[in-house]
């Protein structure tokens, strides 16, 4: 699972990347062997079960405070969007390379409409961020388009001539995508075109299921950035009201840097994410530091309940992908050989079962599957019915 991060210049993107990369990042250790320059390990936030157990966890990758847990997710920083990218103009191949990998796209904005789409300062509320959610749309959509439309005539007349299945090759040609045959199966039934012959089909049809291929496997959520600019919410409500199927969060990625960076020094005791923060008082903090404390406080927490940073992420990975955290574990028996308890937090995709999970944690555990058991329960699960989110799990073999 990688989640991209995209946006234009000065839209705030690189101090979301840095903030969602902070906190933990240098005391954590992390599962990804191999970190490219463009990628770095975020956190998502999940409620530890080690409260449920009464018991205080050791994570072997991630970290926990206070019945947090912090579980490590890839993130990929994307190249920036030009126009014309799906031509391959400016950074296009690379951004469009970068973006293919992506299971889901974080779409930072600059909500306070201070930059334009290319980044540069034209003062608060003044340019329309409604623009930049469309030139991305037409970006990617283009960029499918111009992949089905490619060879589209040949294919349409061998189609016709060899009473061949269309959804069939739609589906092989766009595979690179993750799109698959019951997928243009389901959409070409819905809008209509499964018995329109290939050689009918329009440009204007083309496109249409370009479109939808592409909302269907590369999802896309919005940070609507810069909250802490006054006049923001006004924006917000606008990008609301033109992109009602998009869920659009409030953030403010520099109130989130710059809480973390305190917590970091130990200005103050904060958990990403939440709602407050406190200031750690006989420490010698600044008065200027303290100021900036109390503004992010008033103008961002207060008003908008959290920085949504961390939220962003969340619903990235649990809204938008429906992943769900599987902590292995054992029936009185919560510790590895190292004694440390709960020391694993899984991120399993939607629909994994208790074989799949056995797998997860070794080819040969999967290999001599037993049953398995719900730990909170204790009672036996079926090797084909799905996990659900903050699970427990003990594998047997044989």
């Amino acid at each position: 699972m990688i989640i991209g991060l995209v946006g234009a210049p000065s839209s705030g993107k690189s101090t979301f990347f840095n903030a969602s990369t902070l906190a933990g990042a240098e005391t954590a250790n992390y599962p990804f062997t191999t970190i490219k320059a463009n990628h770095a390990v975020g956190f998502v936030k999940v409620d530890c079960v080690d409260k449920f157990f009464g018991k205080q966890c050791n994570p072997r990758f991630g970290y926990c405070i206070n019945h947090k847990r912090f579980v490590p997710v890839d993130m990929m920083d994307i190249a920036g969007l030009v126009p014309g990218a799906h031509e391959g103009l400016g950074m296009g191949n690379q951004f469009l390379e970068d973006i293919r990998q992506a299971n889901v796209c974080i779409h930072v904005v600059d909500a306070s409409g201070s930059t334009n789409e290319k980044g540069e300062f034209v003062g608060p509320l003044k340019h329309d961020p409604v623009n930049n959610i469309k030139f991305l749309e037409e970006e990617l959509d283009y960029w499918y388009f111009g992949v089905l439309q490619r060879g589209w005539e040949r294919t349409a007349r061998v189609l016709v001539q060899e009473k061949g299945e269309l959804y069939k090759s739609i589906a092989k040609q766009m595979s690179a995508f993750g799109v698959d045959e019951d997928m243009v199966k389901v959409l070409l039934e819905k809008m209509k075109l499964m018995d329109k012959k290939a050689t009918d089909w329009t440009e204007a049809d083309l496109l249409a299921v370009s479109k939808q291929l592409r909302m269907k496997t590369k999802p896309v959520l919005i940070a609507a950035n810069k909250i802490d600019v006054p006049g923001t919410e006004d924006n917000i409500k606008r990008l609301k009201e033109a992109f009602p199927e998009y869920v659009i969060v409030p953030c403010s990625s520099e109130s989130e840097f710059a809480l973390r960076q305190a917590s970091k020094h130990g200005l103050i005791d904060y958990i990403p994410g939440e709602s407050d923060f406190t200031i750690k008082e006989g420490i010698g903090i600044t008065d200027v530091q303290r100021k900036a404390l109390e503004f992010i406080r008033e103008n961002v927490l207060k008003r908008f309940g959290t920085t949504g940073v961390q939220q962003v992420l969340n619903a990235a990975v649990f809204d938008f992908l429906h992943y769900v955290a599987i902590f292995p574990g054992g029936v009185g028996k919560l510790t590895d050989k190292e004694g440390r308890v709960l020391p694993d937090c899984f991120l399993m995709p939607p629909g994994t079962t208790a074989l799949d999970f056995a797998f997860k944690l070794h080819t040969d555990i999967g290999n001599h599957f037993a049953k398995a058991i719900n730990v909170k329960t204790k009672m036996p699960i079926a090797k084909d019915v799905p996990l659900h989110n903050l699970d427990v799990i003990e594998i047997l073999v044989h």
